[in-house]
């Protein structure tokens, strides 16, 4: 009867414990949620942060359709918040407060056999609208140009469209992916393919990462690639708590130094 007791004790001390930590639901980004924030959540834990993480990185805009749904406490996002997307989670009540946490490169990856060295802007731009359809074209091996996107909720999508198409739309023929690990699987697999990762995702087994006007995408070059881009994390208003914590943890000094690891750029260097 004694050690019915006592087991039952220790069961109702490790519910209470658990019932005591925090769950922390962080959503959107891919290109965030994939690698980094996962690798963040562990080191925040193992210096002694009381979290428990539900993360689910399903694209960028959907950071803010969550945070404005209350069902997200932290949002990821790749690029920065769309004024309508602000509006709109004000008029749910939340008032976005934005961290820039770390810098990315926007990687252009083939497959690691493609005998094309390195792209320019002009060309990237022409092969990602379909205005340059075979690899004959770039001086490379004949053959038809596959080209792998992100999906339209995803900011590295955005982005590029922006940084290196200047808002042109996307070839009709060009085939939606998920995320980066997908596009990077999509590539390895394809002579012909062609995509783009963020920097952590370029070294792909299978894919190469060209340089864009003769600048490769390494942390080095941040401040002279032309598809850099800032990342971010935001919360509703500003944090306290354990969201405080977590946001804070990925600031310091532990944060920046696993930003490097993942293969990110910290805020030290591309400042």
């Amino acid at each position: 009867m004694k050690s019915i007791c006592l087991f039952s004790l220790l069961m109702l001390t490790c519910a209470a414990s658990l019932q005591a930590q925090s769950t922390l639901r962080i959503r959107g980004s891919d290109t965030l949620g994939a690698k980094l924030v996962p690798q963040w959540a562990e080191g925040f834990k193992k210096s002694g942060g009381d979290s428990r993480f539900d993360i689910a990185a399903e694209g960028s805009s959907t950071a803010f359709t969550n945070l404005a749904a209350g069902t997200a406490d932290i949002g990821m996002s790749s690029r920065k918040v769309k004024d309508e997307e602000r509006t709109f989670c004000k008029t749910k009540g939340v008032f976005l407060k934005e961290f820039n946490v770390a810098w990315d490169m926007i990687a252009v990856v083939v497959n690691k056999n493609n005998p094309v060295a390195s792209l320019t802007k002009k060309q990237i731009q022409q092969i990602f609208t379909g205005d340059i359809t075979d690899w004959s074209e770039l001086g490379g091996t004949p053959g038809p140009i596959s080209v792998y996107t992100r999906n339209t909720s995803s900011g590295t999508y955005k982005d590029f469209s922006s940084l290196a198409m200047r808002n042109k739309a996307y070839s009709k023929t060009s085939q939606k992916m998920a995320g980066n690990e997908q596009i990077v699987a999509e590539v390895s697999s394809n002579k012909n393919g062609i995509g783009y990762v963020g920097l952590a995702y370029s070294h792909g087994k299978g894919t190469k990462a060209l340089p864009v006007d003769g600048v490769a995408p390494e942390m080095a070059n941040v401040r002279k690639y032309p598809y850099a881009r800032p990342t971010y994390l935001y919360t509703n208003g500003e944090p306290a708590g354990s969201v405080k914590a977590f946001v804070d943890f990925c600031l310091g000094a532990q944060g920046e130094q696993i930003v490097q690891q993942v293969g990110f750029v910290p805020l030290s260097v591309a400042h």
